[in-house]
């Protein structure tokens, strides 16, 4: 059976709607999915056109349907919207329609197309991403996974100044961020026996205290407290040679104590394939790496590589998660 997919179309001012097209019209997500759009159908409709897409309900499109949410009015020509307030609004909007869906149990997996934070910020809405308005609605903390062909990556701390990262650190949150990695490696990519390698925060693993204590006060003692409940957990490792070696297999995930450290590496390999996933939370939820690409917007150049394994992903979990049921 084919999973019940809702998806928001993200900032309508950005590249969203157009790689959920093009990704749609892949015959390897028409396979697996059936996908639901809340956004704006007018928007979705011109792109379709303008762009020689298959619309959504064609024969060519895994998109059945489009939730009308919000249509913003286009002027002087424009295909799509400026970005504004107005479109940060309107990707709220999306986001929260689409995502109280699935928790209502009429879909089997949420996909979020890109969003603007600083738009969707000044439109009222204060949150540094879709991952942390998830853990509000839901009430439990989503843990971010960056899930490409050769690397994932799992950052404890997000979207933060790098300033204030050591101090929002701590031995707990390493320790559920490894957990929850963990879990999914095992229940969701078909891993038994996950290997998850635990990156330091200071060059060279702090050596030794000399470039900093958070390795010997934090991440050593939760990577000891993890190996104590026999999960196969190494660290705290150097961060510059680290990323090679789970390139190269000997890792399943590595867990990153900041944004930066995770993504750069992730997307230095797998960008424009790569998937986000968040875990810990009552519903199944991805997205593609990118964001809203206004530069690209309406003009036929973006890429739906992300989108696409997006879909398949949220899909396939979302198969998963039904063959436990039925167990």
């Amino acid at each position: 059976m084919k999973a019940r997919l809702a998806v928001s179309m993200g900032d309508p001012a950005g590249i969203g709607a157009e790689v959920l097209l093009r990704a749609a019209a892949a015959k390897r997500v028409a396979r697996s999915c059936r996908v639901t759009v809340f956004g704006d159908r007018s928007i979705i409709e011109a792109l379709a056109s303008r762009l020689d897409i298959p619309a959504p309900g064609s024969a060519g499109s895994a998109v059945a349907e489009v939730v009308e949410v919000t249509r913003l009015g286009r002027s002087g020509g424009r295909l799509l919207p400026r970005p504004s307030r107005r479109s940060g609004q309107a990707a709220f909007d999306y986001l929260a329609r689409a995502a109280r869906s699935v928790l209502d149990g009429g879909f089997d997996a949420l996909v979020t197309a890109p969003i603007n934070k600083m738009w969707m910020s000044r439109a009222g809405h204060d949150y540094n991403g879709h991952t942390e308005y998830l853990s509000e609605l839901t009430g439990r903390r989503a843990t971010m996974m960056l899930a490409g062909q050769q690397l994932r990556v799992v950052p404890v701390t997000t979207h933060m100044a790098h300033a204030d990262v050591a101090g929002a650190l701590s031995k707990e949150a390493i320790i559920e961020a490894t957990r929850v990695t963990v879990a999914h490696l095992r229940d969701y990519q078909g891993v038994a026996k996950p290997r998850v390698a635990v990156a330091a925060l200071n060059p060279h693993a702090g050596e030794g205290g000399m470039f900093g204590s958070e390795e010997a006060e934090l991440i050593a003692p939760a990577v000891t407290a993890l190996r104590r409940a026999r999960l196969g957990v190494t660290g705290p490792l150097a961060a510059d040679t680290l990323f090679a070696a789970a390139k190269g297999g000997h890792y399943d995930a590595v867990v990153c104590m900041y944004h930066d450290q995770a993504l750069i590496p992730l997307k230095l390999l797998d960008f424009g394939q790569a998937v986000n996933v968040s875990m810990g939370l009552p519903l199944i939820r991805t997205s593609p790496d990118h964001g809203t690409a206004y530069d690209l917007a309406g003009r036929g150049k973006a890429d739906p590589g992300s989108m696409t394994e997006a879909l398949i992903m949220a899909a396939a979990m979302a198969g998963k998660a039904a063959a436990r049921r039925r167990k």
